[in-house]
């Protein structure tokens, strides 16, 4: 029954998470990769704003109580988001990059461009 559940919750996640890429193509965002994944952190989406490289959290809850989405991007998640985008942007140019949510609660979602920084 366990498995079961875990291939419920990774299903929606993989459905929230391409709802937030059509979503911000739709925005004029070009996904550039999706799952990008380190010992210690992953980053969901990354995409290309001109010139700007954005990594991006998706976070869905089902229902706003406790915070909704938007309360579950911890300190710790954040270190771990982070850590990942260090990792890939080792060895690539110098450039500007960002971190953006897409927080989707129920039907509702919200994204947050500078969600949060580096050194936050």
């Amino acid at each position: 029954m366990l498995a079961k559940a875990n291939d419920t919750t990774t299903a929606r996640g993989r459905e929230a998470e391409e709802r937030a890429a059509r979503y911000l193509e739709s925005r004029g965002q070009r996904i550039i990769s999706r799952n990008f994944r380190i010992r210690g952190g992953e980053i969901d989406l990354i995409c290309r704003d001109g010139k700007e490289l954005v990594f991006v959290e998706v976070r869905q809850r089902s229902r706003r109580d406790f915070g909704g989405a938007g309360a579950s991007i911890t300190a710790g998640k954040r270190r771990r988001i982070v850590l990942a985008a260090r990792h890939y942007l080792l060895g690539k140019a110098d450039c500007d990059c960002r971190f953006d949510c897409v927080l989707i609660d129920g039907e509702h979602l919200e994204w947050v461009r500078n969600a949060f920084f580096a050194d936050d």
